[in-house]
């Protein structure tokens, strides 16, 4: 398996976050900062962040199905992590319905959405995609 930038693999990744329920109206075109797990010719799993400023937003965080428990999403992951120390960003913050126990262990602190960033909190993702219920998450880099 390699990770690489999802520029190349714009359609694919779309696919793969359509297939999984995660918006995908709102994405860049290019998809920058996002990238893919591939095994083969086959996209595994995809992962990105938006930068606001100072701050990342991690979204779209995917894994096929089938190859799910493998660590994939775990390196995808480490992958956005490490470009956001590389761009300088002083944390990276998210929104989840579903994940909060696996971003907890991921070294992610629930916080309220007061404390967000007002960079981040006018984003779409923040702002109207995703609802006032999903828990909002914190990691200092």
């Amino acid at each position: 398996m390699t990770i690489e930038n999802a520029a190349a693999y714009q359609k694919e990744a779309i696919a793969l976050l359509t297939a999984e329920n995660l918006p995908v109206d709102d994405l860049s075109e290019n998809l920058p900062d996002f990238f893919v797990a591939i095994e083969g010719s086959e996209i595994i799993g995809v992962a990105g962040m938006e930068v606001y400023g100072n701050y990342g937003l991690l979204r779209s965080v995917a894994v096929l199905p089938s190859r799910r428990g493998q660590g994939i999403a775990g390196k995808l992951v480490g992958q956005v992590e490490s470009a956001g120390k590389q761009k300088g960003l002083s944390a990276l913050y998210l929104l989840t319905e579903t994940a909060a126990d696996y971003f907890k262990n991921k070294g992610y602190a629930q916080i309220d959405r007061a404390q967000v960033p007002t960079a981040i909190q006018i984003s779409s993702e923040f702002s109207h995609v995703c609802p006032v219920s999903a828990i909002v998450m914190e990691k200092e880099l």
